[in-house]
């Protein structure tokens, strides 16, 4: 276990979406094509990426958590160069991208265009971190 914790270099990346596609099929896509596509990345600095879904299968929501701002900007990278870009576009709306921790100017300015909110790290614990 960890004790509390003034300062962290993670960011966590919460973006909701409406899904504008049938449920079915973007279920599908998020266990057979999204989901498998990120993890044989096997981005260094990417500790989770998990998609969840309402009861009605008409709102999702991506969180990821990384270790620091320089591996989501990685992680951005990789999607915009990946199939999957134009893919998510076709199957979701996105409505909100929430980044929670310390992020640098880089990525400030790169989601910038996407209309993300930014809110920096104040004080905590995480189990996961010895």
């Amino acid at each position: 276990m960890s004790g509390l914790r003034e300062n962290s270099n993670q960011i966590c990346s919460v973006i909701q979406c409406s899904v504008k596609s049938d449920p079915e099929e973007f279920k599908n896509w998020v266990k057979t094509r999204s989901s498998k596509y990120v993890l044989d990345l096997e981005e260094e600095k990417l500790i989770s990426y998990e998609w969840h879904i309402s009861d009605d299968g008409k709102q999702a929501t991506l969180v990821e958590l990384l270790v620091d701002s320089d591996g989501y900007m990685q992680r951005i990278r990789n999607h915009v160069d990946s199939p999957l870009n134009g893919e998510v576009m076709e199957l979701v709306d996105f409505k909100a991208w929430l980044i929670f921790g310390n992020a640098k100017q880089d990525l400030m300015e790169a989601l910038a265009p996407f209309g993300a909110t930014f809110q920096n790290y104040l004080f905590g614990f995480n189990h996961s971190i010895k």
